[in-house]
């Protein structure tokens, strides 16, 4: 009966392993999606500056 109590802990821990795993690899890609929209939100900013500095030397 002890060995079930055993396997039992082994396998809780292995799974919490894995969760652990995939929550450290689930923050990475957040990471670099988080870097990505930085990215185009500056580049969009950018774009609306020149855009309005353009038509307000059209106009």
């Amino acid at each position: 009966m002890s060995w079930m109590l055993v396997a039992a802990v082994l396998l809780a821990t292995a799974g919490l392993l894995v969760l652990g795993v995939l929550a450290v690899r689930l923050w990475l890609d957040v990471r670099a999606l988080a870097k990505g929209v930085d990215a185009a939100s500056r580049a969009l900013a950018e774009a609306a500056g020149d855009l309005a500095a353009t038509a307000a030397s059209r106009g």
